[in-house]
C-alpha cells in the first residue's frame, strides 16, 4: 500500500500543475480521503454458522447410516430381531429423515418387515409383546413418513389402535383419575408419560392438531406428571417437589425413574421433562401457559448435553433424541440458560454425539438400560436426534 504522507504530496504536486489549481487539490483531497476512510473501515462480519460443519456432519451422519445398512439389518428386513418392530421402525425412520428413499433396499426391506406386523386389531406389534403402543406409534410415524398414501390404511387402522389402548372412558376411567388420558404398556398396565408421548408425537405426524381429543386426553395426563401444582395439576406429588420438572407417571402410586425427594416427592429428570415439555408444545400450549414457562425454567436451570440430568448416562441417547424434538419444537435457534449462557444447541448436540461414536459408526450406551445396549435402537436414537441439528 503507498504511503498516506506520500499519496498526499504527490495530490497536491498534481494540483499545482493543473490549471483548476486549487479546486483540484481539494477534489483530489476529498478523494484521498474517501480512499483513507474505506482503507480503515473495518469489513462486515459475516453472521455466525449455527451448527455443526457441515462437511464433518456428513461424515458422522453417512457413517452412522452405514452401520445400520450393512451391520444392522437381518436378511428379513428386521433390526435386532423379530421381536422389536420398534426398533426396526426407528431405524427405517432414522434412514429417511436423513436423506435415504423408498428405493433404498435397507427401507424397502424394513418396511416390508413392518408392514407384516400389522394384526387383525389394527396395531403393529410382534404377538406377546408388551410394547403395543410403543411399536404401533413408531411404526404409524415410520409408515406415514415413508408413504402416507400407500400405507393409508394401515396408519388409519393403527390410530384406531392405539386411541382404544388410551386410558379413558373405555378403560373405566374418568378425568378425575389420576391413569386418564396416559398411554401405557397395555390394558391393565398403567400409562407414563413416555409411552403418552409417543402416542402424542405419533398422532401429530399422521396431520392431528391439538383439537383432536385423544390428543387433549393426552394433555390431562401429562399436566399431571409435572412437578408444578396447578387447576390442571391436583395430585399430591406436585407441592412435594414444586420444580417445573417431570416425572415417569403419577398413576398406581406414582414413579420417577430418578427416585423420591425426602419429603416423598418424585423427583424430576431430563428425559421426560424434555417429554413433557415437547407433549404440551404439540398439544396446543403457548409460551405464555404456566406449564410451558415452568418446565422452560427447568431446562434452563439443567441444561447439560453430558448426561441425562437426574438419571447420569442411563437412558442418555432417548434423552438425545427427546432434547433434539424439543428444542425443535421451541423453535429457538439459540437456547439461554440459567446462568445467561446462549446455546448453539444444534452444534453442541452435534458435538456430543461426534464424539461418542464408535469407530465402525454405531452408538451403543455402557449403561446399559432400557435396551440401550442394542447399537441399532441407539444408532438410530442418534441418527434421529442429528437429522435436528443439519447445519
Amino acid at each position: 500500500m503507498v504511503d498516506r504522507r506520500l499519496r498526499s504530496q504527490l495530490l497536491v504536486k498534481l494540483a499545482a500543475r493543473s490549471p483548476l489549481g486549487a479546486a483540484s487539490l481539494s477534489a483530489a483531497c476529498l478523494l484521498l480521503f474517501a480512499g483513507i476512510a474505506r482503507a480503515t473501515e473495518p469489513e462486515t462480519a459475516a453472521p455466525p454458522r449455527l451448527g455443526p460443519d457441515p462437511a464433518v456432519y456428513r461424515q458422522v451422519v453417512d457413517r452412522g447410516i452405514a452401520y445400520l445398512v450393512e451391520r444392522g439389518q437381518a436378511p428379513d428386513g428386521s433390526f435386532s430381531g423379530e421381536g422389536t418392530i420398534g426398533i426396526t421402525a426407528l431405524a427405517v425412520a432414522a434412514l429417511l429423515q436423513n436423506g435415504k428413499t423408498l428405493d433404498d433396499p435397507a427401507v424397502r426391506g424394513g418396511l416390508a418387515f413392518i408392514e407384516r406386523h400389522a394384526q387383525p386389531d389394527g396395531g403393529i406389534y410382534f404377538p406377546g409383546t408388551y410394547y403395543k403402543n410403543y411399536e404401533t406409534s413408531i411404526a404409524m410415524m415410520c409408515l406415514h413418513q415413508a408413504d402416507a398414501e400407500r400405507y393409508r390404511q394401515i396408519i388409519e387402522n393403527a390410530e384406531r389402535f392405539v386411541k382404544g389402548i388410551q386410558w379413558d372412558e373405555s378403560e373405566d376411567q374418568t378425568p378425575a383419575d389420576f391413569a386418564y388420558g396416559g398411554a401405557g404398556y397395555g390394558r391393565h398396565r398403567r400409562p407414563d408419560l413416555s409411552n403418552t408421548a409417543f402416542l402424542i408425537d405419533a398422532l401429530r405426524s399422521i396431520g392431528r392438531g391439538p383439537d383432536d381429543p385423544a390428543i387433549q386426553k393426552a394433555l390431562i395426563f401429562v399436566s399431571r406428571c409435572q412437578n408444578l401444582e396447578t387447576e390442571h395439576n391436583t395430585t399430591p406429588f406436585a407441592a412435594k417437589n414444586p420444580d417445573g420438572g417431570f416425572y415417569y407417571t403419577p398413576a398406581a402410586g406414582g414413579q420417577s425413574m430418578a427416585g423420591t425427594t425426602p419429603t416423598g416427592g418424585l423427583r424430576s429428570y431430563g428425559s421426560m421433562t424434555y417429554a413433557g415439555l415437547k407433549s404440551m408444545i404439540y398439544a396446543g400450549l403457548t409460551a405464555d401457559d404456566p406449564r410451558v414457562k415452568a418446565a422452560r425454567d427447568w431446562i434452563a436451570k439443567n441444561y447439560d448435553l453430558e448426561s441425562n440430568p437426574g438419571l447420569g448416562q442411563q437412558g442418555l441417547y432417548y434423552y438425545y433424541h427427546t432434547f433434539a424434538k424439543t428444542m425443535d419444537a421451541l423453535g429457538e435457534p439459540l437456547f439461554t440458560d440459567a446462568a445467561g449462557k446462549s446455546h448453539d444447541w444444534r452444534a453442541e448436540l452435534f458435538d456430543a454425539l461426534r464424539k461418542r461414536q464408535r469407530p465402525d459408526g454405531s452408538w451403543v450406551n455402557e449403561a446399559d438400560r432400557w435396551m440401550e445396549g442394542d447399537p441399532n435402537l441407539v444408532t438410530a436414537y442418534s441418527l434421529m436426534a442429528l437429522s435436528y441439528c443439519r447445519p
